[in-house]
């Protein structure tokens, strides 16, 4: 999956810089020829699909341009590979917990699959938990998800009965 991550981060620098995608004969593992060819069309394919990335004309030349969409996710990439630099826990938790209402259900139900993907823990089955410092991550997440005030985040020093979330997240007793 890491693997993934980065070869969507060179994809989507790819896109923004017309012939970024020739350092990508740098990398370990570029194959040159029309398999490689194809499955970078493939793949900005589907990051047009998912409104990633557009296409625009310039000069007779198809070009590949990041969305604001597609920032936004960039964005949350970086940041979870921040967080996940940072693996020193300082004993708080992280707690994410939200309300979203019955008609925004496919934004809920995103939300839950957000968090799973992300490494949160569910407590409840509208309330996360996290070791690390996240409130970047989560305030983006807000904001792609359109959610504001239906979603808090909070800090909490002490959580009982943690012995469980200590052992998922490999994290020293007490």
């Amino acid at each position: 999956m890491l693997a993934a991550v980065v070869i969507g981060g060179v994809v989507l620098i790819a896109a923004t810089a017309p012939n970024a995608a020739q350092l990508l004969r740098f990398f370990p593992g570029y194959k040159k020829g029309a398999k490689f060819n194809y499955q970078y069309k493939s793949a900005l394919g589907r990051l047009a699909a998912k409104g990633l990335v557009t296409f625009v004309e310039k000069d007779g030349r198809r070009y590949a341009r990041i969305t604001e969409k597609g920032r936004l996710m960039l964005q949350m990439e970086t940041e979870k590979t921040a967080i996940a630099k940072k693996r020193r826990w300082d004993r708080r938790w992280r707690v994410v917990i939200f309300d979203i209402p019955e008609r925004r259900k496919s934004v809920r139900v995103s939300i839950r699959r957000f968090m799973h993907e992300y490494g949160f823990v569910r407590l409840q089955d509208s309330v996360w938990i996290y070791p690390y410092d996240c409130e970047d991550l989560i305030a983006l997440a807000k904001a792609n998800f359109r959610v504001g005030a239906d979603v808090l985040y909070m800090i909490v020093e002490r959580l009982e009965q943690d012995k469980y979330l200590r052992e998922h997240f490999a994290l020293p007793a007490d």
